[in-house]
């Protein structure tokens, strides 16, 4: 696969999941009890021998960067090719409004696309959560001899609410209509936001967006140009889910208890990797129960866990209920407290008694380093 780059781009919409977003870019929310969203893009990009991976970067990446470093975990700590990070563009607009769409970062890293060996290259954000073979996707986009390929599904996995882009194609699968966050939208196909194309014409689409003071890669790009370009669509047909507000995280990490949706997510087309932590193995003491739930390394149970999803380091202490839950790094759960349907961001603690009970459709949420 040494003929496609990857490029990572960033520039994502998070005010639906803000919650979790306050202090941190989209791509580095924890998810699954040790991982975050980027690392099932770059793995995917990795299984397929992608080698020259960018991170269009966009605002508060500090997480992330602590998260990649290097790239080592996905082997791209490399002479030749490898992991960038690429900086984003100013983000301060005219009359102090920021940046409105992600053409002004590309622009800004040209250069990158520039020098890249590849022919092609893969675009994709860092919110879809599966476990995509971009080998058959690149396969797919030189059989149609296309132009631009853009991967969408149909899976109740999407939530089809903004942001959403809906993709029409006709009976040879060409796209003949796209459009973002429609009110009636025509069909149940909705885009991934990852597309194929090739080098050089991403440059131009690049040069023509910026040079004409256009901001938005996909609205401006690729959607005015459906009737002149090949753009064809690719039918993803695996698990996916689309982490774009509190209710689908919460959602799609609830489902990864299902055994079969967890094997699919994490094996089914390679492993997924992530930043490798050396913790002890999770401490079982007398009296604990545990029934149905993802810990992490390095956990402490003394109480009662199920259906809940615990990240590494949570201690949960004698008499603590820990139920529908999602409870982040190193929290500490005390004596005898009741958590239910309840998000805890990393670092929380949540002192003896306390009773935090939220709705399963609308979880509660206790922000990093919180004390309770």
């Amino acid at each position: 696969m040494a003929s496609l780059a990857g490029i990572i781009n960033l520039h994502e919409p998070d005010e639906r999941i803000r919650e979790l977003t306050r202090h941190r870019s989209l791509a580095a929310v924890p998810f699954g009890g040790r991982y975050r969203l980027i690392d099932f893009t770059l793995s995917n990009m990795v299984n397929a021998g992608i080698r020259n991976v960018g991170i269009l970067l966009s605002d508060k990446y500090g997480a992330l960067l602590d998260h990649l470093k290097n790239g080592k975990e996905w082997d791209l700590d490399r002479r030749r090719d490898g992991l960038f990070l690429l900086p984003p563009a100013s983000h301060h607009g005219p009359a102090g409004h920021g940046v409105v769409g992600d053409i002004p970062n590309f622009s800004h890293n040209l250069d990158y696309i520039y020098k890249s060996r590849q022919d092609y290259v893969l675009i994709s954000g860092s919110n879809m959560i599966c476990n995509m073979n971009y080998r058959d996707v690149l396969d797919y986009h030189l059989a149609k001899e296309a132009d631009i390929t853009v991967v969408y599904s149909e899976t109740a996995g999407l939530a089809k609410s903004p942001p959403y882009t809906n993709v029409v194609t006709d009976e040879d699968s060409r796209v003949v209509d796209m459009a973002v966050n429609p009110r009636t939208p025509k069909g149940d196909k909705a885009s991934l936001n990852m597309y194929i194309v090739s080098k050089e014409l991403l440059i131009d689409i690049i040069d023509y967006c910026a040079s004409r003071g256009k901001e938005d890669f996909l609205r401006d790009g690729i959607i005015p140009k459906l009737d002149e370009l090949r753009v064809y669509g690719y039918s993803y047909r695996g698990y996916v889910g689309e982490i774009n507000s509190l209710q689908n995280y919460f959602k799609h990490s609830m489902e990864l208890l299902n055994p079969a949706v967890w094997q699919e997510l994490f094996f089914k087309s390679g492993l997924i990797h992530t930043k490798v932590k050396h913790e002890a193995p999770v401490r079982y003491l007398e009296g604990s129960q545990v029934r149905n739930s993802i810990i992490a390394n390095g956990c402490i149970i003394e109480g009662t866990v199920e259906n809940s999803i615990l990240f590494r380091g949570v201690h949960v202490q004698k008499g603590a209920v820990v139920r529908d839950s999602i409870v982040m790094q190193k929290s500490q759960i005390g004596p005898g407290v009741l958590l239910q349907n309840a998000i805890l961001d990393k670092d929380v603690q949540v002192s003896e008694g306390k009773h935090l009970i939220g709705d399963s459709n609308y979880p509660i949420v206790i922000h990093k380093r919180a004390r309770l």
